[in-house]
């Protein structure tokens, strides 16, 4: 039987995005997203109020980088979201990652982080229901330690979901299924 909980976040697994972008000046700024996804296949929407720094910086720039956080950087991931840049401009530095400026948009690449969608900024939605940043994507890179035959390995990345019902990060791995072929035995 199902008991009533008191949350209302409870969609689980919460991606752990690494949002990255240039401050006015040209420092760089991270964030830590739970709430963000793709929008459709090349479009991301990222859930996030305008009095987060990386909002501001992603309107005035037109561009911003997501990485998906791994269980190697879980510190520095959680430290993008419990330290703000609005309080804090050498947030970037205490981390002791490193970047390097994107070819495509004016955003910053975090070199530690695995796997990097680079985002050219499309609008920001800010009425009740509004969704906050849209972008597309321009380009997707991954370290080649995480490939098997040119495609992410899911194992190799190691990648961290949030959960919202006790706070805690969670590596995700351990492929249990196949997509669009498992649902077919259904069928027969």
């Amino acid at each position: 039987m199902k008991k009533n909980i008191k949350t209302t976040e409870a969609i689980f697994p919460m991606p752990v995005l690494m949002i990255a972008t240039y401050n006015e000046d040209g420092s760089v700024d991270v964030m830590n997203a739970a709430w963000g996804t793709m929008l459709e296949r090349d479009h991301v929407i990222l859930n996030l109020t305008e009095s987060h720094k990386t909002v501001q910086n992603i309107k005035r720039n037109k561009g911003f980088t997501v990485s998906i956080a791994d269980a190697k950087h879980v510190v520095e991931a959680d430290f993008f979201g419990v330290v703000s840049a609005n309080d804090d401009d050498k947030k970037f530095e205490k981390s002791r990652l490193s970047a390097q400026k994107s070819k495509l948009v004016n955003a910053p690449i975090i070199n530690e982080f695995p796997i990097c969608l680079e985002c050219e900024f499309i609008e920001y939605q800010s009425d009740k229901y509004g969704c906050g940043v849209i972008a597309k994507v321009v380009n997707v890179s991954a370290e080649e330690d995480v490939l098997k035959d040119g495609k992410v390995d899911v194992d190799k990345l190691q990648a961290i979901a949030f959960d919202p019902y006790t706070h805690g990060y969670y590596k995700v791995s351990g492929r249990v299924g196949n997509a669009f072929r498992d649902g077919l035995k259904l069928l027969k």
